[in-house]
């Protein structure tokens, strides 16, 4: 690594001065616990001339509750997250994504919204600034060729957060600011299928919270991982999947992958597994529509198609697991 770029630290007190400078400087950037962003500039990926930190902002921190459900400001530490026993009754996709996140310290000052935010991830890309040099750089940076895909004009580059996945299989929407107000979005359309470009936010925007339902009485959910190194390491697959199933069919069930595409995304297609038993033949017919539908390149230090097999197997080995857990919950009439 090399030394910090020289840059300007702002640390504003209020959602709507950090709005303000954000917007009154082209080549600022935004950071709350900076685990993602501080490496990757001492990478030399960038060099902004303002940092706008936002661990001031009240408007960005707490669990609250709502009417229709719970909003988590983005500024919540995934610690807070990971430690929260309410959380875990409710949302244990959420709080078992949390707690796979790096190491304790990195989940201390790591946030939710820099989690649902990290920059998309590439063996090409995530190097010393004399390796991507040597390498005429490449299309996410300062390049005009995907190392990975050569012929092609879009980056690969995955993304590798493990927040995003656990949140869309509870339907959460998230909050967006500007200097022209606020928006509310399902999570998903927070994403776009180009690792280069991969976030669905202007360049004044903040991701300022995340909204999650009521509980549904039967949900069950969890999350899974593959990894390199288990102590620290980004998803190389990830997936989180929930679901409500009794001892005759499964009635509902939601899966989303992280880790093998730009973006993470909702499986497609599991309605038609619907009113139906979680057996061999169900289980096999999940693991087609995942293979189908991830689409990991040579981003990491795995082959493709070990990732997309190993997504299909935690998928299986979760839904059978959590359908199991459901019906052995289920009283008899």
């Amino acid at each position: 690594m090399q030394l910090l770029p020289r840059f300007e630290l702002q640390s504003p007190q209020s959602l709507d001065a950090a709005l303000a400078l954000l917007a009154a400087n082209d080549s600022a950037r935004v950071v709350a616990g900076g685990t993602d962003l501080i490496t990757n500039l001492r990478h030399g990926l960038g060099a902004p001339a303002t940092l706008i930190e936002l661990g001031r902002v009240p408007e960005l921190s707490g669990i609250t509750a709502e009417a229709s459900g719970l909003r988590l400001g983005a500024g919540v530490t995934l610690e807070t997250i990971a430690d929260n026993a309410e959380l875990a009754l409710a949302y244990p996709a959420l709080v078992a994504a949390a707690r796979a996140v790096a190491a304790p310290a990195h989940r201390a000052v790591a946030t939710l919204g820099g989690n649902l935010c990290l920059d998309t991830r590439c063996v090409f890309f995530n190097q010393s600034q004399a390796w991507r040099a040597g390498n005429d750089y490449c299309l996410k940076y300062r390049g005009d060729t995907c190392h990975v895909a050569p012929t092609g004009k879009r980056c690969h580059a995955a993304f590798s957060g493990d927040l995003a996945p656990a949140l869309m299989v509870h339907g959460a929407a998230i909050e967006i600011a500007s200097p022209a107000g606020t928006r509310r979005v399902s999570l998903a359309d927070l994403y776009v299928e180009d690792g280069a470009a991969h976030l669905a936010l202007e360049r004044t925007e903040i991701l300022t919270g995340v909204f999650l339902g009521a509980v549904d009485d039967g949900l069950r959910s969890g999350y899974r991982k593959a990894r390199a190194r288990a102590a620290i390491d980004f998803p190389l697959a990830g997936v989180a999947v929930s679901l409500h199933a009794d001892s005759d069919a499964l009635s509902s069930l939601a899966v989303a992958l992280t880790g093998t595409n730009p973006r993470p995304f909702l499986l497609e297609g599991t309605d038609a597994l619907l009113g139906r038993p979680v057996d061999g033949t169900l289980l096999a017919e999940l693991s087609k529509l995942i293979q189908k539908q991830v689409s990991p390149m040579r981003t990491t230090v795995t082959a493709s198609n070990y990732r997309r097999q190993v997504a299909a197997v935690l998928a299986v080995r979760l839904v059978r697991e959590l359908s199991i857990t459901a019906t052995a919950n289920v009283i008899p009439a």
